[in-house]
């Protein structure tokens, strides 16, 4: 049985004064995959700025744009050739200007991707480096060393790229550069003041055009110590990640955000931050120190499964680490990185593995992973289970972030053929893994058209079939809708948050959750098989799917107000 009321939080400093991003709900947008509006297949920032009434209906607080900078494409935009432009192909600075504007009109925050750790292989810098030869000024501002072996052809140490490969590529007058990621991705030296400045006056440019924050991608991995002679990757697997690793989560990349806190804190209001920093969770505090970045993204609950006790331990843990650092905790169950939360929970596992991938020729269009088959994709259940969990974070204090479509239940698409696949680590590894093409596939507007409305001339990635089933139009007028439960769960949440305090709350199941927050707002989860009765304290105002009364049904969420709220 759950001891009754045992653990209390609140990560508050003053409720009644907090910034707006303490908990905000902040609606991830993928820019080529959300709505193009000149029919090239891409989507852009005029699309994004069509859809703003439906951004402001869906009730979001704050919309964050996944990079829309000049790019080659080598991984999605975030090879970033240059961080204060837009993509031609996506618009102008003045398309982002009247986009900006017109979701401000509507109260909406704007949260924009920046890219540290590398840049594009087409960068002017990274270019000039090129350019300039062995021992020149412009390489030093990238991370350059000589090979090993005969005439030095072979890479200076036996490190591997996240995308998989080799993590340092060789260039024509025989050096190697570092590229933790693709190819096309260069680290940056964090030790070269130039790469301190010109970030600096990215920050400002962003910030003066009226952004109001920033999301940092790899937060963890900017600094690094390659002080010779260097480690190899056995070596480096044996060194604790406590603040001296070479190449992750070292103390020093804090230094920077320091810098960085200066530059939004000379705004008025200041400029937020959230740094994308998979750390040990001892750790994760330091990145959402106010003196730091101020937010750190929560991912445990990408890799867990829809299970209350995985649930719990997290929920709690990570309560525990916002009140330490005096942030709020942000929560986040897809984004465009990992399988949606949809089919990962209507899998036998839900952990997100890059190793999930569909097969079609397969009877029952079995899911496999590492080669074996498993059982097929109940995708009834896992969107139940998806709209149980949503609905389980919208309830918690924190902020939470929705990934472009999974407010219309989208699943991950996954027999995209491989002639049509974008993502580097699909073909770095020669489709051992199947990479993240599928939570990326352009949104479904229309049920009909030749891309369901996304844009005049089809998609930049295939779209499948049963997206006719998911799409706005089809969904928006269907009171049963996950795209219905979404703005009624948004509209809710607007008038029952208050504080930052959670209550755990006894229930005598262990499958069964249960929480309030200071008004008397009660959220209750079922992972169970079995429905669990409810007392007769409050009242039902919002479910997950389908229950009766008196009781939630499996795999379902209710949200309970006290009568002493009246009408929600």
């Amino acid at each position: 049985m759950t001891p009754s009321l045992d653990l209390a939080f609140d990560t508050s400093r003053d409720a009644d004064l907090a910034p707006w991003w303490r908990q905000a709900v902040v609606y991830q947008i993928y820019p080529r995959s959300f709505a193009d509006s000149n029919g090239d297949g891409l989507g852009d920032i005029p699309g994004i700025t069509s859809r703003v009434d439906y951004l402001s209906e869906l009730g979001v607080d704050a919309v964050w744009l996944s990079p829309f900078y000049p790019s080659e494409l080598a991984d999605g935009g975030y090879d970033v050739a240059d961080y204060r432009n837009v993509d031609p192909r996506l618009g102008t600075l003045d398309d982002f200007d009247a986009m900006l504007a017109a979701l401000h009109a509507r109260g909406i925050k704007v949260v924009v991707d920046i890219v540290p750790n590398h840049t594009s292989d087409r960068h002017a810098w990274f270019q000039e480096a090129l350019a300039a030869g062995r021992g020149s000024a412009a390489r030093e501002r990238y991370i350059f060393r000589e090979g090993k072996g005969t005439g030095g052809a072979e890479p200076p140490t036996d490190w591997l790229s996240v995308f998989g490969g080799s993590a340092w590529e060789r260039v024509e007058d025989g050096q190697w550069y570092l590229h933790n990621f693709a190819t096309e991705q260069p680290d940056l030296n964090w030790h070269h003041r130039d790469v301190h400045e010109d970030f600096l006056t990215t920050l400002r440019f962003w910030s003066d055009r009226g952004v109001d924050g920033f999301r940092i991608d790899v937060a963890h991995m900017l600094t690094k110590d390659l002080t010779e002679p260097l480690p190899s990757r056995d070596q480096l697997a044996l060194i604790p990640q406590d603040g001296n690793h070479p190449l992750i989560d070292r103390d020093d990349v804090h230094d920077i955000y320091a810098e960085w806190r200066t530059v939004f804190d000379s705004y008025d209001p200041p400029r937020t931050a959230v740094a994308e920093a998979w750390v040990h969770p001892s750790r994760i505090h330091l990145y959402s120190r106010p003196e730091s970045l101020g937010q750190a993204f929560s991912f445990d609950l990408l890799v867990a499964d829809f299970d209350a006790d995985q649930f719990r331990r997290i929920i709690s843990d990570n309560l525990a680490l916002a009140a330490q650092s005096g942030s709020s905790s942000t929560w986040v169950l897809s984004n465009h990185d990992v399988v949606r939360h949809a089919t990962r929970y209507g899998l036998p596992h839900a952990a997100s593995d890059d190793g999930w991938r569909h097969d079609d020729e397969r009877p029952g269009n079995a899911w496999l992973v590492s080669g074996g088959a498993v059982p097929a994709l109940d995708r009834e259940k896992g969107l139940r289970r998806a709209n149980a969990a949503t609905l389980f974070l919208l309830g918690l204090p924190g902020s939470t972030y929705l990934y472009q479509g999974e407010e219309l239940g989208l699943h991950e698409v996954s027999d995209i053929p491989a002639s049509e696949r974008q993502d580097p680590t699909f073909f770095r590894t020669a489709g051992a893994e199947i990479g993240r093409d599928g939570c990326r596939v352009p949104l479904p507007w229309r049920a009909d058209g030749r891309s369901f409305g996304f844009g005049d001339g089809g998609a930049h990635l295939p779209q499948p079939a049963w997206f006719a089933r998911h799409a706005v139009d089809a969904e928006a007028d269907d009171p049963t809708s996950t795209l219905n439960l979404y703005r009624e769960a948004l509209r809710l949440r607007h008038e029952l948050q208050t504080g930052e305090q959670l209550e755990w709350l006894p229930t005598g199941r262990s499958d069964v959750l249960r929480f309030a927050r200071p008004n008397g707002w009660q959220v209750v989860t079922n992972f169970g098989v079995e429905p669990y009765a409810l007392d007769d304290r409050g009242q039902v105002v919002l479910a997950s799917s389908e229950t009766s009364a008196g009781s939630v049904a499996p795999d379902t969420t209710v949200w309970i107000a006290p009568a002493h709220l009246g009408p929600v």
